[in-house]
């Protein structure tokens, strides 16, 4: 049976979680890792700058909260990707999602469908680009590849 504090813990935990990662990604999404200066928390600047691969992404030259809309298999899309990175010389865009989970296993499919629609309406506006996407594990941060799957 089900209780009223049953009830309330989990609608407080859920709101406890997303409160959670909306913290987070706005301390994210004001980090920029520079050479000469760094902007941003500095607890998130140190840990970002131990991985080069996850540093990478918050270069400079990298774009926060972009845009994205399009239709996908009828359907009409619109999303914000948490980070993007283009090289127009190699012809790559790698796509950054954060997710603050404390057990990836958990939302796991539904976040690589995620990442896989933002690839697929990146493909339309980069036809000739290999287009990466990778979630970033906040909790940990680890970084994960997206695996590949023909579009």
């Amino acid at each position: 049976m089900t209780t009223l504090h049953d009830i309330l813990s989990a609608r407080d935990s859920k709101t406890y979680a997303t409160d959670t990662g909306r913290r987070m990604h706005t301390r994210l999404q004001n980090i920029v890792l520079d050479v000469a200066v760094s902007h941003g928390d500095a607890d998130l600047i140190k840990r970002i700058g131990q991985n080069p691969d996850v540093a990478r992404f918050f270069c400079q030259d990298s774009k926060t909260e972009v845009p994205i809309a399009g239709t996908i298999n009828g359907r009409f899309i619109s999303r914000r990707i948490d980070r993007t990175l283009i090289n127009k010389d190699a012809k790559t865009v790698s796509i950054l999602d954060y997710k603050t989970d404390l057990n990836p296993d958990t939302f796991r499919p539904s976040y690589i469908a995620q990442i896989r629609e933002y690839i697929q309406l990146m493909h339309a506006i980069y036809p000739d680009y290999k287009i990466t996407g990778y979630i970033l594990w906040t909790h940990n941060f680890l970084l994960e590849k997206i695996p590949e799957k023909p579009l």
